[in-house]
């Protein structure tokens, strides 16, 4: 990947729009720039003078402007850049892009491109489950395209829910960096409908790699309607597995109690406790890269009641404690069978870097990643902030989505593999 990295970004029509002004701010703050053509139709929700002030240079909307197509202006945008992005992707879009309709500057330039092509579809969901724009989503892939998202969830219009949200500012600058990572023609779909065609890919850095990842917190019983757990959404493991599988890998989750989908084009194992978490990472191995995002319990009551324990007035019933296995240890400490790379998380309140190092050397793990939880809302919410702990110092990041942090960290983590494997 060349050091100056570009896009060209082509706005439809649709209330999506407004998104791609975030999206355009996010790739300048991880150094990519983009020119950005804005159809008509897209010109109905974002203004040209919106979007050329955040690109930092003009914004193209006419297929004919003299001025432009002098050197004809539509081939040299679509070919002057790494990689083309069509957010939000309407169904005319799709359409057009599928038929090889070329009819705007936006059409054109996606047929004159000599480049990969990443769309983010943006739609009713009737539309978007329509047969016609199946048949035209299925010709995409088959033309290599890439596509991130959509996902699922209410609409503009009133009582109108289901497929057909245009992914979120991060999960497109997700999919955009691991398209320009890749070094090879891709010849596949990142995500189409969501998902890895077929599961694994033969692209991408970890391309024919297992990865195991654990998500989520895990429950304690105490009796049958009581147990003791943690704040723990699986936000951060589940968006990690569905980074590792975007960057190739076969990736198995397991994944404690969580509220969140099960992320597309994985294999997700859901368990209850510490102990069946364990069992399940031992039936998945062997692994070539392990990443331990899971907040597992640390202990767990010694004798688990078998009836609803009553308050009856008697006193406090007691509740003695016992440690759980540590499953993070208990991986990286195997004489045979130990995946590469093995990396454990840090949920810290204090002396956040100090207690990583100290896992990192305990635990004997390759890497720890280690963020402050201390009342910062991260248990729960959409953001981290990380610091990766190795044998050889510490690189912080800047608070960041989780699915940006995520992406980072698989890309990471590639690196790491392929160093250690000499490639």
């Amino acid at each position: 990947m060349s050091a100056s990295r570009s896009i060209l970004l082509i706005i439809g029509g649709g209330i999506a729009a407004y998104k791609c002004l975030e999206l355009i701010r996010r790739l300048k703050d991880r150094g990519i720039s983009s020119r950005c053509i804005l159809t008509k139709a897209g010109a109905e929700f974002v203004t040209p003078l919106a979007v050329s002030s955040l690109a930092g240079e003009r914004c193209f909307t006419d297929l004919f402007s003299l001025t432009d197509e002098a050197d004809i202006g539509h081939i040299a945008l679509s070919r002057s850049t790494d990689l083309l992005v069509v957010a939000p992707a309407t169904a005319d879009l799709i359409a057009k892009m599928a038929t090889g309709l070329a009819n705007d500057l936006a059409s054109t330039a996606l047929l004159a491109t000599d480049k990969r092509v990443l769309i983010a579809p943006a739609m009713n969901p009737r539309m978007w489950q329509h047969p016609a724009t199946r048949r035209n989503m299925a010709q995409l892939e088959k033309d290599g395209v890439l596509v991130v998202g959509p996902n699922s969830g209410a609409m503009a219009e009133r009582g109108e829910s289901g497929p057909g949200r245009m992914a979120e500012p991060a999960e497109i600058l997700a999919a955009i960096e691991l398209a320009l990572a890749g070094e090879a023609p891709c010849q596949r779909a990142i995500g189409f409908l969501g998902r890895l065609p077929g599961g694994a890919s033969t692209q991408g850095p970890l391309a024919g790699q297992h990865v195991l990842v654990t998500s989520g917190p895990t429950h304690e019983a105490i009796d049958p309607v009581r147990y003791i757990a943690n704040r723990s959404s699986g936000k951060q493991g589940h968006a990690i597995a569905a980074a590792a599988a975007a960057a190739g890998a076969r990736v198995t989750l397991v994944s404690g109690p969580v509220t969140i989908a099960d992320p597309d084009g994985v294999e997700t194992i859901r368990v209850e406790s510490a102990r069946e978490m364990l069992a399940a990472v031992e039936a998945a191995l062997p692994a070539d890269i392990a990443i331990f995002s899971a907040a597992v319990a640390d202990w767990r009551v010694a004798d688990e009641a078998t009836e609803k324990m009553k308050k009856d007035g008697s006193g406090l019933p007691p509740l003695a404690l016992i440690e759980n296995p540590d499953i993070l240890a208990t991986v990286a400490h195997r004489q045979s069978g130990r995946p590469g790379l093995v990396v454990g998380f840090a949920a810290e309140t204090e002396n956040v870097i100090a207690y990583a190092q100290a896992k990192l050397a305990k635990k004997g793990c390759d890497l720890i990643v280690a963020n402050d939880v201390g009342g910062t809302g991260v248990m729960g919410g959409d953001a981290n902030t990380v610091h990766l702990v190795t044998r050889d110092g510490v690189e912080s990041w800047p608070t960041l989505a989780k699915q940006e942090v995520a992406t980072r960290l698989v890309a990471h983590i590639a690196r790491l593999a392929a160093m250690r494997a000499g490639t």
